[in-house]
């Protein structure tokens, strides 16, 4: 896979609608920050049903709605 990054008027962008759409939640904005700068290793994202499984999550089916 590969790595995905933000320019720095991305990154700036970023930081700025974070702070502004969370300014109750800092722990939020911190980590969509964190984003910004550091970007996303695609390599190391994990599927939605292994996580699951991993917390001991039922199964997903398709009666009940796509929520976690």
């Amino acid at each position: 896979m590969a790595h995905l990054t933000f320019d720095e008027a991305e990154q700036r962008e970023l930081r700025e609608a974070a702070r502004a759409e969370f300014p109750g939640n800092p722990a939020l904005a911190y980590v969509l920050e964190n984003l910004a700068s550091e970007g996303i290793d695609l390599d190391r994202c994990r599927d939605w049903d292994d996580i699951r499984a991993e917390q001991g999550l039922p199964e997903r089916n398709d009666e009940a709605p796509n929520v976690a």
